[in-house]
């Protein structure tokens, strides 16, 4: 049984319960998928497959990808990532196809794993947050690092200290999103709360590693002596 699947991210909407409770949620079309290689443990050492993404603009490829793809006997995709497989399934194999409504189902946890939104070379107090100095009475200070390190000992810079540079653009993985609604017929699935990436971004959702229980709301028994 897989444990994931590949979508893009179309955006942001509101869901609204039958209470009149609004979710703020994220539309990602998911799959379908193809299954371009199956790999096992006697083989490979672990479980898994690489799913291929279809998508309606066809995908160019060299001659030694089209022929991984020639191999599994399913058209050349785009976007290609690898999933785990559960113990417990049925065994899947190379052309296979992968839609949302086999993987996922209203009320599952899953996670978002994308590529967040780069924001360029950004100083400390963007990047971590730093107070920075005195903004008035002649300060020299406003937005520098400060120290850096002394000067004696050990006379150089250590590593992993906090200084300006690039800041984004890493892969982001968001845990413990409730699927909301799952449409079979558009392969849409949509989860509560935001993702990484912008809009038309890949992202892989797969299901929750360390799953929360979903709190359910329980009625106070009244008290002895008390109606």
């Amino acid at each position: 049984m897989l444990t994931g699947i590949i979508g893009r991210k179309v955006g942001m909407t509101q869901i609204f319960d039958d209470d009149g409770t609004v979710h703020p949620a994220t539309v990602i079309k998911a799959g379908p998928c193809v299954v371009v290689q199956a790999k096992n443990a006697q083989r490979d050492g672990y479980e898994a497959v690489q799913l291929g993404l279809v998508e309606e603009r066809p995908a160019k490829t060299r001659k030694p990808l089209a022929g991984h793809y020639k191999k599994a006997g399913v058209p050349p995709t785009r976007v290609r990532r690898e999933v785990r497989v559960a113990a417990d399934g049925d065994a899947i194999n190379a052309g296979d196809q992968v839609l949302v409504a086999s993987v996922f189902s209203n009320g599952d946890r899953v996670d978002v794993v994308g590529t967040g939104r780069g924001k360029g070379f950004q100083g400390v107090v963007r990047r971590h947050h730093f107070g920075g100095g005195a903004a008035t009475h002649g300060s020299m200070f406003h937005r520098a690092p400060g120290s850096i390190g002394a000067s004696s000992f050990p006379s150089r810079v250590v590593k992993g200290m906090r200084m300006a540079g690039r800041m984004g653009g890493g892969r982001v993985t968001i845990r413990n999103l409730k699927v909301l609604r799952v449409d079979a017929d558009n392969h849409l699935l949509i989860v509560e709360g935001g993702i990484p990436g912008a809009p038309s971004g890949y992202v892989i959702v797969r299901k929750a590693v360390a799953a929360k229980k979903i709190k359910v709301a329980q009625v106070e028994k009244p008290k002895k002596g008390k109606k």
